[in-house]
């Protein structure tokens, strides 16, 4: 049984026909899964004589290539935990990450220099990863630093946006890393794949299921270049130019696909397996995916950063698209979850309540923030005999009959308007089912008691055929009152819309075209 990651590979290391495939594809540049474990060797020397620690953060601040992932295995290999960067972020919210973990230095190249000479991080080290030539090293110190680790030792920092400002640090161990891989290996349809298509950033969570089925399958990892997202065809060029079977994306880059006609063009025959998650994806758009890739399975998948990536699957059916309900699905094995209501009551079936996971996925809470990770991570209150940790998700679900899963909305998107309990999730859905909305986001302006509707379209629309075409599905209480028009909706670095943004500037001040001039 491996302990650790670094485990799952290392025993293919001096495998000769291992070490000449491909593992990282970057434009016209490929890197062999032998260079990669060579420069990663170099790499995580140099580490253990540079930091004498062990299970302590190092901040990875570089783009998605070959060399970040080797600074990454890297990490790993001095028994350290990385933490990547979004280097296209405010430089302000890169310090204020770097002075809340504090970790033991940070890996970057000369290309950023200048960020951090304007940065208040005294006292730590900066590395560029650039000016260190690969020479040999003594692989007998990477075993023993390995070997030396244990299964709840941290592997990485992934940060998500805090409510006082400051990014929380989710921090994930070994031991939930490997059960996710394990259990996603097992259950989810990846028999026949072996070529990703990477759009996700480095310190987005689907990254984490992409690098280590390219290193734990000995898979090939396509880096799709991040501008594509904003030219559909391109990036399904790309898909097609490097034969990718396997893409893991949020639903919004496949809804520009789905709006702009790509696929009528380009049938994708490679394609054999399309995750989805981190936000709702649209019932017409997907269908329209679905239609035009018979030969691919879809699968929705669910789950916070605070479960290790995702902890419900659903392989989506030609009844669910029928139906037009698509369940967040069944959970993994060796996970639990509880759907309970405010007076800690499991609900049954139908009853919808908010989500609480447990079971090994569980991270191990914020780093450096002892108060936010214990309110989050609560003993679970139906067993009062021993430790038993779960996860609120904030989720509002409900659990049909067969078993599956359903998502209603956030526990803070729940509004009462009139008298009514609103999930603004359901106002969204039904907008987007219009023909001539592409997508939308519903805000709740408490003051003045408005539903708003902000939707997605290329065209002016009459707001009298909005409003005729919701107000065939809902209520006339739960209809918007306030209507904004946006060509392209702002998003955030994770690729979802930005809702912290758009209420800011819509309900606080600014308006439909601060938006649209703060987004350019």
């Amino acid at each position: 049984m491996q302990i650790n990651i670094a485990e799952y590979w290392l025993e293919h290391i001096s495998d000769e026909q291992f070490r000449n495939k491909v593992a990282v594809v970057d434009g016209e540049r490929q890197t062999t899964f032998g260079s990669l474990f060579d420069r990663a060797g170099f790499l995580g020397e140099r580490l253990i004589d540079a930091f004498d620690v062990r299970r302590m953060p190092i901040a990875v601040y570089m783009p998605k290539s070959a060399e970040q992932i080797a600074v990454d295995i890297a990490i790993i290999y001095s028994g350290n935990a990385y933490m990547n960067i979004d280097v296209k972020q405010p430089v302000g919210r890169t310090e204020a990450i770097l002075n809340h973990i504090r970790p033991a230095g940070v890996l970057t190249t000369k290309q950023f220099a200048r960020t951090f000479e304007g940065m208040s991080i005294e006292g730590m080290p900066i590395i560029y990863v650039d000016e260190l030539e690969t020479v040999d090293y003594n692989p007998a110190r990477i075993i023993e630093r390995v070997r030396s680790m244990s299964d709840v030792d941290p592997l990485c920092i992934i940060n998500t946006s805090g409510s006082t400002g400051v990014p929380k640090g989710v921090v994930l161990n070994h031991r939930s890393t490997i059960d996710f891989i394990d259990q996603a290996t097992k259950v989810l349809p990846l028999e026949g794949c072996g070529v990703i298509g990477s759009l996700s950033p480095v310190h987005f969570d689907i990254f984490t299921l992409e690098i280590y089925l390219t290193l734990w399958k000995g898979w090939r990892f396509v880096i799709v270049p991040e501008h594509l997202a904003a030219f559909p065809e391109r990036l399904v060029e790309c898909l097609e130019r490097n034969e990718v079977d396997f893409i893991f994306w949020v639903p919004t880059v496949m809804v520009n696909i789905a709006n702009l006609d790509i696929l009528s063009t380009h049938a994708l025959p490679t394609l054999r397996t399309i995750f989805f998650a981190g936000e709702v994806f649209p019932q017409k758009h997907l269908t329209y995916w679905f239609e035009h890739l018979p030969q691919a399975v879809f699968v929705n998948m669910y789950g916070p950063i605070e479960i290790t990536v995702d902890c419900l699957y659903h392989v989506v059916t030609a009844r669910d698209i029928e139906e037009r309900a698509l369940p967040i699905g069944k959970t993994f094995p060796n996970t639990k979850i509880h759907i309970l209501n405010e007076e800690v009551r499991e609900f049954a079936i139908d009853v919808q309540g908010e989500l609480c996971v447990g079971g090994t996925s569980l991270a191990m809470g914020y780093y450096n923030d002892p108060d936010k990770t214990a309110a989050a991570f609560v003993q679970n209150p139906l067993n009062k005999s021993y430790i038993d940790l779960i996860y609120r998700t904030g989720d509002i679900v409900y659990r049909r009959g067969d078993g599956n899963v359903m998502f209603v909305g956030r526990k803070d998107f729940q509004v009462k308007h009139l008298g009514y309990r609103i999930e603004l999730g359901e106002i969204e859905s039904v907008a987007v089912s219009l023909p001539f909305i592409e997508n939308a986001c519903v805000l709740y302006d408490k003051e003045r008691k408005q539903i708003i509707l902000v939707y997605e379209s290329t065209e002016e629309i009459d707001i009298a055929d909005i409003r005729s075409g919701m107000g065939k599905i809902l209520p006339k209480y739960m209809l918007p009152t306030r209507f904004e028009r946006l060509e392209s909706m702002p998003r955030n670095a994770n690729g979802k819309i930005d809702r912290q943004l758009l209420k800011m500037k819509i309900i606080w001040g600014g308006g439909v075209k601060a938006i649209t001039s703060s987004s350019d």
